[in-house]
């Protein structure tokens, strides 16, 4: 039986929403044939498996397929690590190695936008037009919608369509809110889904950092 930490990873300023993510601090104790299953189970946008603790080595599965890098599981497992008193200075995902920094409430990792899966960015008129989709635009399988909510701010709204990956809208989608963040070469904050907020930053190097709060929700056993 495995122990399962349940986050939600960029939460507005008040603890609310979110994207829902299941965490295993002891990856190495789950068969590697199991996890897909896992994540299928369980039905989050993401699960990881934290498979080396001191390396932050980690495994990212959706209900249906792994990815070699993602947004809020990275973010997610930084932040658990830390609170677990192991602060991580990077992690190893299999895309790459990616940077962590903390600040009192925002963490942050740093990966090069082409890590991240191959999304659409559609931009549309308002947020209105954001706010009216049913569907990704076009039918695409990898999709984020988005619009200037004040583009002198740095403010955009966005929604996030996964059909390819067993998601049918993602509630906060770090990946692609940093592919964004490079694709426009400026800092940003962008509110997803039903109230999420991400925020961005180019970085050296060609990296772009990703950030924002994480709350803790339940932990649990889990026995599959």
């Amino acid at each position: 039986m495995a122990t399962l930490h349940v986050l939600r990873v960029f939460a507005d300023p008040e603890g609310e929403y979110g994207n829902a993510l299941g965490v295993f601090l002891e990856g190495s104790e789950v068969a590697a044939n199991r996890r897909q299953g896992i994540a299928r189970d369980l039905g989050f946008a993401e699960t990881v498996f934290i498979d080396d603790r001191p390396r932050g080595g980690i495994r990212i599965f959706t209900p249906e397929v792994e990815l070699p890098f993602a947004g809020h599981p990275t973010v997610g497992a930084a932040w658990l690590l830390r609170r677990e008193g192991e602060s991580a200075e990077a992690l190893i995902a299999p895309a790459g190695e990616l940077a962590v920094r903390y600040e009192p409430d925002r963490t942050w990792i740093a990966a090069r936008p082409e890590w991240s899966p191959p999304f659409e960015y559609p931009q549309l008129e308002d947020p209105g037009a954001v706010d009216a989709l049913t569907d990704a635009p076009g039918g695409a399988g990898w999709s984020y919608p988005w619009a200037w909510q004040d583009e002198e701010a740095g403010l955009i709204r966005a929604r996030s369509f996964v059909a390819e990956a067993g998601i049918a809208e993602d509630e906060a989608t770090g990946s692609a809110a940093l592919a964004l963040c490079g694709r426009l070469g400026r800092e940003l904050k962008i509110v997803q889904g039903r109230g999420s907020v991400i925020h961005g930053r180019p970085a050296a190097d060609g990296f772009v950092e990703v950030g924002g709060r994480v709350v803790l929700d339940e932990v649990r056993d889990y026995s599959g």
